[in-house]
């Protein structure tokens, strides 16, 4: 692939933060912030208002009650002290967390010439930090394989949003293999009040529905599906040799049998029905995106049904 031209302008950043990013990883953020602005601000400055704002309410204060509150805010343990009925007063909350848990294991770099798994993830994981951060709200991060990898604690500001993009873009695992469980159980000892996940990943892994529905139940968590259609539409080749990124098995394969390819495209299928038969059965929303491919529409189309459902 052509290297694309180099900015006139870095964008601007506290100079700490600027010092410690590579002038590569500027230029890719940069490039992000151009392409994905127009999206970050008119969509997500709606619909992501819409959809997680005021999901939460935090504890204010406690205050005499009267003629028409609801009884169920009823303090009964200051009543029984203060010799009168008292009610709990919440306020919604006026800002979120949103944890950003990124696949960065060794399947992620499936794809073309064009772009990597990886690379969608990496793009897809910055919109969601500058929307975020564009609403004053705190973003933090996990980066996993088998392990986990790396955990940014939320923050604000651009200065930190900057070191989650360039974590995401530039980070190097020591992990290659999946395993969802390490980062669902993470995120539920490490963050205590509920917060908005977005978990970004390909999925190659099994036995995480149990932790998959308990961070579901404590958490807003949304799955975004990163694929590629050239795992499930291959051409007549003839003899091709696999090799699993994560762990080294080798396969040969022969393309040219019109019936194998229908069978590895069966194969595909019958995975991604069962993955968002997961999805579904813990509650858990999910939208899918593929490598290679324009995804706003699919994740403006996803955030607007979601708006909609809300509303219902």
């Amino acid at each position: 692939m052509t290297p694309a031209p180099r900015p006139k302008a870095a964008p601007e950043v506290p100079g700490a933060a600027a010092a410690a990013i590579p002038r590569e990883v500027l230029r890719r953020v940069r490039q992000i912030e151009i392409r994905t602005n127009r999206m970050v601000t008119s969509v997500f400055g709606g619909e992501y208002l819409s959809v997680f704002k005021g999901q939460g309410m935090e504890f204010q204060e406690v205050r005499a009650y009267v003629p028409g509150d609801d009884v169920r805010s009823i303090d009964w343990n200051v009543s029984a002290r203060g010799g009168g009925l008292f009610v709990k007063k919440f306020v919604e909350e006026r800002e979120l967390t949103v944890m950003l848990l990124v696949d960065v294991s060794a399947s992620q770099f499936f794809g073309g010439t064009a772009r990597f798994k990886k690379d969608l993830a990496a793009e897809i994981a910055a919109v969601l930090a500058f929307a975020a951060i564009r609403n004053n709200d705190r973003v933090g991060l996990v980066l996993f394989t088998d392990r986990v990898e790396l955990h940014v604690p939320p923050g604000k500001g651009s200065g930190h949003v900057l070191r989650v993009i360039r974590e995401v873009l530039s980070f190097t695992p020591r992990g290659r293999g999946t395993r969802l469980v390490s980062a669902l159980e993470f995120l539920n000892r490490v963050t205590h009040r509920r917060s908005v996940a977005f978990l970004l990943s390909d999925f190659h892994d099994a036995g995480f529905e149990r932790p998959l529905r308990v961070t579901a139940r404590r958490h807003d968590l949304i799955s975004v599906v990163i694929g590629d259609r050239r795992e499930r539409e291959w051409p007549a080749v003839g003899l091709v040799e696999w090799r699993d990124p994560e762990s080294g098995a080798r396969r040969l394969v022969d393309t040219s049998g019109r019936g194998v390819r229908e069978a590895l495209a069966r194969g595909w299928g019958e995975r991604r029905r069962r993955l968002l038969d997961t999805l579904r059965g813990a509650r858990c929303d999910a939208v899918e995106v593929f490598a290679g491919e324009p995804y706003e529409r699919e994740l403006i189309s996803f955030f607007k049904l979601r708006e909609r459902r809300l509303r219902m």
